[in-house]
């Protein structure tokens, strides 16, 4: 699996790069503001976005101390499929999927807004591959334009899988 299917669904609008935020909810509602902005998702997005992670984290661990969120909620708030990223100015603490007790510093932030059920676990999976790979996800956060985060994202698919 490559990650077309994850540059498919990023629109430019939809990117934040070097964001200042304090919190979770910070980042979540900044990344909401996008997708309503651009007819992704409806009003009540936002909310539910925050409440699921507050029940369910989704804050990812890497290697290298390297972290990443991917918040995303159920598809009766989604109009359409879309994803926004954030990119960082500095860690933002989201609570661990894997241990809901453990707070993770997370630098980049997968919002997903996905109406299809099956499109959510392909979509997750394409992450995940994408995460086996620091050097990614280090190119994603030193991306200095939204070209440049583009480009990281859409990395494997030159490697003609």
């Amino acid at each position: 699996m490559s990650a077309s299917i994850l540059a498919r669904y990023i629109d430019p609008a939809a990117i934040a790069l070097g964001i200042a935020a304090e919190t979770a909810e910070q980042v979540i509602d900044d990344l909401a503001r996008r997708l309503e902005a651009s007819g992704y998702v409806g009003a009540t997005y936002r909310d539910a976005v925050i409440a699921r992670e507050a029940a369910m984290p989704t804050g990812l661990p890497l290697l290298d101390d390297l972290a990443v969120a991917v918040p995303h909620t159920d598809p009766v708030h989604v109009l359409k499929p879309g994803v926004a990223i954030a990119t960082l100015a500095k860690p933002v603490e989201f609570r661990s999927m894997e241990d809901p007790d453990e707070a993770l510093s997370v630098r980049v932030v997968f919002a997903l807004a996905l109406k299809d059920k099956h499109e959510q676990i392909e979509m997750l999976q394409t992450i995940a591959l994408m995460l086996q790979d620091p050097a990614r996800i280090r190119a994603v956060i030193a991306a200095g334009s939204i070209q440049e985060l583009l480009a990281a994202v859409a990395a494997d698919d030159d490697k003609g899988e």
